[in-house]
Protein backbone atom coordinates (compact mmCIF):
# COMPACT_ATOMS: atom_id res chain seq x y z
CA UNK A 1 0.00 0.00 0.00
CA UNK A 2 1.29 3.67 -0.84
CA UNK A 3 1.51 5.41 2.62
CA UNK A 4 0.02 8.85 1.68
CA UNK A 5 2.11 11.50 3.67
CA UNK A 6 0.13 14.23 5.73
CA UNK A 7 1.56 16.86 7.14
CA UNK A 8 1.28 17.34 11.25
CA UNK A 9 0.58 20.98 10.98
CA UNK A 10 0.11 23.11 7.90
CA UNK A 11 3.15 24.59 6.32
CA UNK A 12 5.79 22.21 8.25
CA UNK A 13 6.86 18.89 8.11
CA UNK A 14 8.78 19.36 11.46
CA UNK A 15 7.33 18.63 14.82
CA UNK A 16 5.43 21.07 16.32
CA UNK A 17 7.15 20.77 19.73
CA UNK A 18 10.76 20.59 18.27
CA UNK A 19 9.88 23.59 15.38
CA UNK A 20 8.46 25.80 18.78
CA UNK A 21 11.75 25.16 20.48
CA UNK A 22 14.05 26.28 17.55
CA UNK A 23 12.50 29.39 16.40
CA UNK A 24 12.58 30.21 20.09
CA UNK A 25 16.53 30.03 19.95
CA UNK A 26 16.66 31.67 17.04
CA UNK A 27 17.03 36.05 16.69
CA UNK A 28 13.77 37.26 16.11
CA UNK A 29 13.59 39.50 13.03
CA UNK A 30 13.89 43.47 14.07
CA UNK A 31 13.83 46.46 12.95
CA UNK A 32 12.16 47.36 8.91
CA UNK A 33 12.36 43.14 8.59
CA UNK A 34 9.97 42.89 11.60
CA UNK A 35 7.92 45.97 10.36
CA UNK A 36 7.34 44.75 6.66
CA UNK A 37 6.73 40.74 8.59
CA UNK A 38 3.71 42.56 10.95
CA UNK A 39 2.81 44.14 7.90
CA UNK A 40 2.58 40.88 5.82
CA UNK A 41 0.82 39.07 8.66
CA UNK A 42 -2.23 41.57 9.02
CA UNK A 43 -2.22 42.84 5.34
CA UNK A 44 -1.15 40.19 2.92
CA UNK A 45 -3.56 37.83 1.42
CA UNK A 46 -1.13 34.89 1.47
CA UNK A 47 1.10 35.66 4.46
CA UNK A 48 2.48 32.78 3.94
CA UNK A 49 4.37 33.52 1.34
CA UNK A 50 6.91 35.96 3.35
CA UNK A 51 10.36 34.41 4.08
CA UNK A 52 10.18 32.34 7.81
CA UNK A 53 12.51 33.65 10.60
CA UNK A 54 14.42 30.28 10.61
CA UNK A 55 15.00 30.44 6.56
CA UNK A 56 15.93 33.86 6.67
CA UNK A 57 18.59 33.44 9.25
CA UNK A 58 20.11 30.81 7.59
CA UNK A 59 20.29 33.06 4.28
CA UNK A 60 22.24 35.41 6.53
CA UNK A 61 24.45 32.83 7.78
CA UNK A 62 25.41 31.98 4.52
CA UNK A 63 26.30 35.56 3.48
CA UNK A 64 28.41 36.09 6.34
CA UNK A 65 30.40 32.82 6.31
CA UNK A 66 30.44 33.24 2.69
CA UNK A 67 31.67 36.39 2.33
CA UNK A 68 28.91 37.20 -0.27
CA UNK A 69 28.78 40.28 -2.16
CA UNK A 70 26.48 40.07 -4.61
CA UNK A 71 22.54 38.03 -3.84
CA UNK A 72 19.72 37.86 -6.36
CA UNK A 73 16.48 36.44 -5.03
CA UNK A 74 13.82 35.40 -7.25
CA UNK A 75 10.48 36.37 -5.39
CA UNK A 76 10.27 39.73 -3.54
CA UNK A 77 7.23 39.45 -2.40
CA UNK A 78 6.90 42.34 0.51
CA UNK A 79 10.53 42.45 1.19
CA UNK A 80 11.10 40.74 4.31
CA UNK A 81 13.67 38.28 2.43
CA UNK A 82 15.42 41.17 0.92
CA UNK A 83 15.57 43.45 4.15
CA UNK A 84 17.58 40.61 6.10
CA UNK A 85 19.66 39.85 3.34
CA UNK A 86 20.39 43.63 2.87
CA UNK A 87 21.14 43.50 6.93
CA UNK A 88 24.42 41.19 6.38
CA UNK A 89 25.37 42.12 3.29
CA UNK A 90 28.50 44.25 3.78
CA UNK A 91 29.33 47.49 2.72
CA UNK A 92 29.37 47.28 -0.85
CA UNK A 93 26.84 44.60 -1.18
CA UNK A 94 24.24 44.53 -3.70
CA UNK A 95 20.97 42.41 -3.64
CA UNK A 96 18.75 41.93 -7.05
CA UNK A 97 15.32 41.02 -6.24
CA UNK A 98 12.82 39.98 -8.93
CA UNK A 99 9.38 40.21 -8.37
CA UNK A 100 6.63 39.53 -11.25
CA UNK A 101 3.93 41.90 -10.08
CA UNK A 102 4.36 45.58 -9.63
CA UNK A 103 1.94 46.37 -7.27
CA UNK A 104 3.56 43.62 -4.82
CA UNK A 105 7.45 45.22 -5.73
CA UNK A 106 5.91 48.51 -5.10
CA UNK A 107 4.68 47.17 -1.34
CA UNK A 108 8.45 45.97 -0.91
CA UNK A 109 10.35 49.07 -2.01
CA UNK A 110 8.01 50.79 0.52
CA UNK A 111 8.81 48.41 3.29
CA UNK A 112 13.08 48.38 1.89
CA UNK A 113 12.97 52.23 1.45
CA UNK A 114 12.49 52.27 5.39
CA UNK A 115 15.48 50.30 6.13
CA UNK A 116 19.00 51.93 6.48
CA UNK A 117 20.22 49.32 4.20
CA UNK A 118 17.91 49.90 1.50
CA UNK A 119 20.83 51.07 -1.13
CA UNK A 120 21.85 47.97 -1.04
CA UNK A 121 18.06 46.66 -2.40
CA UNK A 122 17.44 46.78 -6.20
CA UNK A 123 13.83 45.28 -7.09
CA UNK A 124 13.21 44.80 -10.83
CA UNK A 125 9.67 43.78 -11.81
CA UNK A 126 8.81 41.41 -14.40
CA UNK A 127 8.74 37.34 -15.66
CA UNK A 128 12.06 35.85 -13.61
CA UNK A 129 12.87 33.78 -16.79
CA UNK A 130 13.09 36.80 -19.36
CA UNK A 131 14.78 39.13 -16.61
CA UNK A 132 17.30 36.14 -15.62
CA UNK A 133 18.23 35.98 -19.34
CA UNK A 134 19.67 39.74 -19.58
CA UNK A 135 20.99 39.65 -15.91
CA UNK A 136 24.87 39.09 -15.68
CA UNK A 137 26.68 37.24 -12.66
CA UNK A 138 28.19 36.33 -10.77
CA UNK A 139 26.50 35.80 -7.78
CA UNK A 140 27.52 34.57 -4.51
CA UNK A 141 24.50 33.19 -3.70
CA UNK A 142 20.97 32.99 -5.06
CA UNK A 143 17.69 32.91 -3.04
CA UNK A 144 14.82 31.22 -4.91
CA UNK A 145 11.47 31.18 -3.38
CA UNK A 146 9.11 32.28 -6.32
CA UNK A 147 7.06 30.04 -8.65
CA UNK A 148 7.62 26.63 -7.76
CA UNK A 149 6.11 24.80 -11.47
CA UNK A 150 9.44 27.17 -12.51
CA UNK A 151 12.00 25.65 -9.83
CA UNK A 152 13.62 23.70 -12.87
CA UNK A 153 13.77 26.77 -14.73
CA UNK A 154 15.37 29.02 -12.24
CA UNK A 155 17.84 26.55 -11.76
CA UNK A 156 18.89 26.01 -15.46
CA UNK A 157 19.24 29.99 -15.53
CA UNK A 158 21.29 30.57 -12.36
CA UNK A 159 23.81 27.51 -12.62
CA UNK A 160 26.04 29.45 -14.87
CA UNK A 161 25.69 32.77 -13.18
CA UNK A 162 27.57 31.22 -9.09
CA UNK A 163 30.31 32.40 -8.86
CA UNK A 164 33.19 30.01 -7.68
CA UNK A 165 32.47 29.78 -4.23
CA UNK A 166 28.63 30.75 -4.68
CA UNK A 167 25.58 28.98 -3.35
CA UNK A 168 21.59 28.57 -4.61
CA UNK A 169 19.15 28.09 -2.05
CA UNK A 170 15.67 27.43 -2.66
CA UNK A 171 12.72 27.04 -0.21
CA UNK A 172 9.34 25.14 -0.31
CA UNK A 173 11.23 21.71 -0.58
CA UNK A 174 8.35 20.12 0.87
CA UNK A 175 5.25 21.52 -0.37
CA UNK A 176 3.23 21.62 3.05
CA UNK A 177 4.37 17.62 2.95
CA UNK A 178 2.97 17.23 -0.62
CA UNK A 179 6.28 16.43 -2.37
CA UNK A 180 6.33 13.35 0.17
CA UNK A 181 2.49 11.92 -1.09
CA UNK A 182 3.48 10.00 -4.35
CA UNK A 183 0.13 10.29 -5.60
CA UNK A 184 0.05 13.72 -5.58
CA UNK A 185 -0.47 15.24 -9.29
CA UNK A 186 -0.39 19.12 -8.87
CA UNK A 187 2.20 20.72 -11.14
CA UNK A 188 3.97 22.72 -8.54
CA UNK A 189 4.70 19.71 -6.87
CA UNK A 190 5.77 17.44 -9.88
CA UNK A 191 8.13 20.42 -10.57
CA UNK A 192 9.46 20.95 -6.97
CA UNK A 193 10.17 17.21 -7.72
CA UNK A 194 11.85 17.27 -10.86
CA UNK A 195 14.30 20.26 -9.29
CA UNK A 196 15.64 18.69 -6.35
CA UNK A 197 16.21 15.24 -8.70
CA UNK A 198 17.74 18.00 -11.55
CA UNK A 199 20.45 19.16 -8.93
CA UNK A 200 21.37 15.96 -7.50
CA UNK A 201 21.57 14.25 -10.58
CA UNK A 202 24.14 17.39 -12.25
CA UNK A 203 27.40 16.47 -12.11
CA UNK A 204 28.74 19.54 -11.10
CA UNK A 205 26.83 20.17 -7.77
CA UNK A 206 26.56 18.80 -4.66
CA UNK A 207 23.17 19.70 -2.73
CA UNK A 208 21.93 18.88 0.56
CA UNK A 209 18.16 19.25 1.45
CA UNK A 210 17.42 20.49 4.90
CA UNK A 211 14.29 20.34 7.20
CA UNK A 212 13.93 23.97 7.90
CA UNK A 213 10.65 25.29 7.21
CA UNK A 214 9.02 24.09 4.42
CA UNK A 215 12.37 22.61 3.49
CA UNK A 216 15.55 24.56 2.03
CA UNK A 217 17.40 23.10 -0.81
CA UNK A 218 21.18 24.39 -1.15
CA UNK A 219 23.38 23.51 -4.10
CA UNK A 220 26.74 24.60 -4.60
CA UNK A 221 29.44 23.81 -7.72
CA UNK A 222 31.47 20.63 -6.65
CA UNK A 223 35.31 21.60 -6.35
CA UNK A 224 37.34 19.91 -9.32
CA UNK A 225 39.40 17.43 -8.64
Amino acid sequence: MTRVWRPVVSGSVIEPTAEGYALSRTTPFTGAAKDAADWTAKNAGEPQMMAGLAEARLLQALIVTGRAQRVLEIGTFTGVGALTIAEALPPGGHLTSLEVDPETAETARGHIAASPHAAKVEVLVGNAADTLARLPGPFDLVWIDADKRSYPDYFQAVRDKLSGHGVIAADNLFRDGDTLNTESTDRGTLAMRDFADSVREDPEFDSVLLTIGDGVLLAWRRPPG
